[in-house]
Protein backbone atom coordinates (compact mmCIF):
# COMPACT_ATOMS: atom_id res chain seq x y z
CA UNK A 1 0.00 0.00 0.00
CA UNK A 2 2.52 2.16 1.03
CA UNK A 3 4.48 1.26 -1.91
CA UNK A 4 1.25 2.68 -4.27
CA UNK A 5 0.99 5.54 -2.50
CA UNK A 6 4.78 6.83 -3.10
CA UNK A 7 4.23 6.04 -6.90
CA UNK A 8 1.07 8.32 -6.95
CA UNK A 9 2.93 11.18 -5.00
CA UNK A 10 5.84 10.55 -7.41
CA UNK A 11 3.07 10.60 -10.48
CA UNK A 12 1.70 13.48 -9.01
CA UNK A 13 4.88 15.86 -8.55
CA UNK A 14 6.00 14.44 -12.01
CA UNK A 15 2.86 15.85 -13.33
CA UNK A 16 3.17 19.33 -11.45
CA UNK A 17 6.75 19.70 -12.92
CA UNK A 18 5.85 19.33 -16.38
CA UNK A 19 3.07 21.86 -15.88
CA UNK A 20 5.39 24.42 -15.03
CA UNK A 21 8.16 23.45 -17.22
CA UNK A 22 5.75 22.85 -20.24
CA UNK A 23 3.02 25.12 -22.05
CA UNK A 24 0.12 22.84 -22.41
CA UNK A 25 -2.24 25.28 -23.48
CA UNK A 26 -1.85 25.63 -26.77
CA UNK A 27 -5.43 25.38 -28.19
CA UNK A 28 -5.56 22.19 -30.83
CA UNK A 29 -8.90 24.34 -32.57
CA UNK A 30 -6.59 27.24 -33.74
CA UNK A 31 -4.44 24.56 -35.18
CA UNK A 32 -7.44 23.23 -37.47
CA UNK A 33 -8.56 26.94 -38.33
CA UNK A 34 -4.87 27.82 -39.31
CA UNK A 35 -5.53 24.70 -41.47
CA UNK A 36 -8.52 26.46 -43.03
CA UNK A 37 -7.46 30.00 -43.50
CA UNK A 38 -4.25 28.00 -45.48
CA UNK A 39 -6.59 26.10 -47.81
CA UNK A 40 -8.89 28.86 -48.25
CA UNK A 41 -5.28 30.98 -49.30
CA UNK A 42 -4.07 28.36 -51.68
CA UNK A 43 -7.39 28.35 -53.29
CA UNK A 44 -7.32 31.88 -53.90
CA UNK A 45 -3.45 31.95 -54.72
CA UNK A 46 -4.16 28.92 -57.25
CA UNK A 47 -7.17 31.01 -59.17
CA UNK A 48 -3.96 33.93 -59.49
CA UNK A 49 -1.36 31.54 -60.77
CA UNK A 50 -2.70 28.55 -62.95
CA UNK A 51 -4.83 29.97 -65.78
CA UNK A 52 -6.32 28.62 -68.35
CA UNK A 53 -3.49 27.92 -70.48
CA UNK A 54 -2.74 24.93 -68.59
CA UNK A 55 -0.82 24.19 -65.41
CA UNK A 56 2.02 22.42 -66.89
CA UNK A 57 2.66 26.06 -68.90
CA UNK A 58 1.52 28.16 -66.01
CA UNK A 59 3.91 26.37 -63.52
CA UNK A 60 7.52 27.09 -66.12
CA UNK A 61 6.30 30.35 -66.60
CA UNK A 62 5.37 32.05 -63.26
CA UNK A 63 9.18 30.08 -61.82
CA UNK A 64 11.07 30.99 -65.03
CA UNK A 65 9.49 34.64 -65.28
CA UNK A 66 10.11 36.25 -62.29
CA UNK A 67 10.26 39.84 -63.58
CA UNK A 68 7.32 39.86 -65.29
CA UNK A 69 5.40 38.56 -62.47
CA UNK A 70 6.07 40.72 -59.76
CA UNK A 71 2.36 41.77 -59.46
CA UNK A 72 1.43 38.08 -59.45
CA UNK A 73 4.08 37.61 -56.65
CA UNK A 74 3.30 40.24 -54.07
CA UNK A 75 -0.27 39.32 -54.24
CA UNK A 76 0.97 36.08 -53.38
CA UNK A 77 2.71 37.27 -50.53
CA UNK A 78 -0.05 39.46 -49.60
CA UNK A 79 -2.31 36.39 -49.18
CA UNK A 80 0.43 34.35 -47.08
CA UNK A 81 0.85 37.55 -44.72
CA UNK A 82 -2.79 37.49 -44.55
CA UNK A 83 -3.08 34.06 -43.20
CA UNK A 84 -0.11 34.28 -41.24
CA UNK A 85 -1.87 36.81 -39.28
CA UNK A 86 -5.27 35.83 -39.24
CA UNK A 87 -3.53 32.00 -37.93
CA UNK A 88 -1.65 34.12 -35.06
CA UNK A 89 -4.25 36.19 -33.96
CA UNK A 90 -6.75 33.40 -34.15
CA UNK A 91 -4.31 30.77 -31.89
CA UNK A 92 -3.43 33.78 -29.29
CA UNK A 93 -7.50 34.27 -28.45
CA UNK A 94 -8.11 30.49 -28.24
CA UNK A 95 -4.50 29.85 -26.54
CA UNK A 96 -5.37 32.50 -24.29
CA UNK A 97 -9.31 31.26 -23.34
CA UNK A 98 -8.05 27.81 -22.62
CA UNK A 99 -4.93 28.87 -20.62
CA UNK A 100 -7.54 30.17 -18.71
CA UNK A 101 -9.90 27.84 -18.62
CA UNK A 102 -7.41 25.51 -17.45
CA UNK A 103 -5.48 28.02 -14.68
CA UNK A 104 -2.07 28.53 -16.06
CA UNK A 105 -0.69 31.69 -17.37
CA UNK A 106 -1.31 32.72 -21.04
CA UNK A 107 1.93 34.69 -20.69
CA UNK A 108 4.53 33.12 -18.51
CA UNK A 109 8.15 31.51 -18.21
CA UNK A 110 7.13 27.96 -19.93
CA UNK A 111 5.51 30.48 -22.96
CA UNK A 112 8.16 32.83 -23.53
CA UNK A 113 10.18 29.68 -23.74
CA UNK A 114 7.78 28.14 -26.36
CA UNK A 115 7.72 31.10 -28.09
CA UNK A 116 11.33 31.70 -27.74
CA UNK A 117 12.35 28.55 -29.79
CA UNK A 118 9.74 28.68 -32.03
CA UNK A 119 10.78 32.47 -33.16
CA UNK A 120 14.55 32.01 -34.03
CA UNK A 121 13.66 29.24 -36.74
CA UNK A 122 11.10 31.23 -37.73
CA UNK A 123 12.41 34.65 -38.51
CA UNK A 124 15.79 32.73 -40.09
CA UNK A 125 13.69 31.25 -42.47
CA UNK A 126 11.44 34.00 -42.88
CA UNK A 127 14.65 36.16 -44.05
CA UNK A 128 15.83 33.59 -45.67
CA UNK A 129 12.99 33.81 -47.98
CA UNK A 130 12.68 37.66 -48.48
CA UNK A 131 16.30 37.29 -49.89
CA UNK A 132 15.74 34.34 -52.28
CA UNK A 133 12.51 36.77 -53.52
CA UNK A 134 14.84 39.40 -54.14
CA UNK A 135 17.47 37.17 -55.87
CA UNK A 136 14.34 35.51 -57.94
CA UNK A 137 14.44 32.16 -56.37
CA UNK A 138 11.20 31.81 -55.93
CA UNK A 139 10.85 27.92 -56.65
CA UNK A 140 12.77 27.59 -53.10
CA UNK A 141 10.42 29.99 -50.98
CA UNK A 142 7.71 27.19 -50.51
CA UNK A 143 10.04 24.50 -49.65
CA UNK A 144 11.90 26.89 -47.57
CA UNK A 145 9.07 28.02 -45.24
CA UNK A 146 7.89 24.17 -44.69
CA UNK A 147 11.64 23.19 -43.44
CA UNK A 148 12.01 26.05 -41.09
CA UNK A 149 8.82 25.67 -39.86
CA UNK A 150 8.91 22.21 -38.99
CA UNK A 151 12.28 23.04 -37.53
CA UNK A 152 10.81 25.55 -35.57
CA UNK A 153 8.00 23.23 -34.27
CA UNK A 154 10.50 20.71 -33.58
CA UNK A 155 12.76 23.06 -30.97
CA UNK A 156 9.36 24.60 -30.01
CA UNK A 157 8.30 21.10 -29.02
CA UNK A 158 10.12 20.58 -25.73
CA UNK A 159 8.28 23.31 -24.30
CA UNK A 160 4.66 22.07 -25.11
CA UNK A 161 3.10 18.44 -26.18
CA UNK A 162 5.29 16.65 -27.54
CA UNK A 163 2.90 16.00 -30.54
CA UNK A 164 4.22 18.89 -32.08
CA UNK A 165 7.53 17.62 -32.29
CA UNK A 166 5.54 14.62 -35.12
CA UNK A 167 4.03 17.24 -37.32
CA UNK A 168 7.49 19.33 -37.29
CA UNK A 169 9.25 16.28 -38.49
CA UNK A 170 6.25 15.77 -41.61
CA UNK A 171 6.60 19.73 -42.35
CA UNK A 172 10.47 19.31 -42.50
CA UNK A 173 9.74 16.02 -44.97
CA UNK A 174 7.35 17.40 -47.18
CA UNK A 175 9.65 20.57 -47.51
CA UNK A 176 12.23 17.93 -48.87
CA UNK A 177 10.20 16.46 -51.29
CA UNK A 178 9.05 19.83 -52.77
CA UNK A 179 12.70 21.13 -53.13
CA UNK A 180 12.37 17.91 -55.21
CA UNK A 181 9.67 18.82 -57.27
CA UNK A 182 10.64 22.91 -58.38
CA UNK A 183 7.12 24.32 -59.22
CA UNK A 184 4.90 22.65 -57.39
CA UNK A 185 5.24 24.91 -54.35
CA UNK A 186 1.35 26.10 -54.07
CA UNK A 187 0.59 22.14 -53.92
CA UNK A 188 3.00 21.34 -51.10
CA UNK A 189 2.01 24.76 -48.88
CA UNK A 190 -1.32 23.55 -49.14
CA UNK A 191 -0.57 19.96 -47.81
CA UNK A 192 1.62 21.32 -45.01
CA UNK A 193 -0.11 24.10 -43.99
CA UNK A 194 -3.14 22.88 -44.69
CA UNK A 195 -4.68 19.45 -44.81
CA UNK A 196 -1.99 18.75 -41.87
CA UNK A 197 -2.66 21.34 -39.55
CA UNK A 198 -6.30 20.56 -40.26
CA UNK A 199 -5.41 16.60 -38.84
CA UNK A 200 -3.08 17.77 -36.25
CA UNK A 201 -5.44 20.29 -34.91
CA UNK A 202 -7.93 17.90 -34.83
CA UNK A 203 -5.96 15.37 -32.94
CA UNK A 204 -5.05 17.85 -30.47
CA UNK A 205 -8.29 19.07 -29.72
CA UNK A 206 -9.93 15.11 -29.01
CA UNK A 207 -6.66 14.31 -27.27
CA UNK A 208 -6.46 17.22 -25.16
CA UNK A 209 -9.49 19.75 -25.38
CA UNK A 210 -11.89 17.74 -24.73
Amino acid sequence: MKEKELHDELTSIRSLMERSSKFISLSGLSGIMAGVYALIGAFVAYQIVYTRNGFFYTRDYVIANVDDNRGVLYTLIVIALAVLVLSLATGAILTKRKAKRKGQQAWGKSSRNLLFHLAIPLITGGLLCIIFITRGYVGIVAPATLIFYGLALVSASNYTFGDVKYLGMLEIALGLVAALLPGYGLLFWAVGFGVLHIIYGSIMYFKYDG
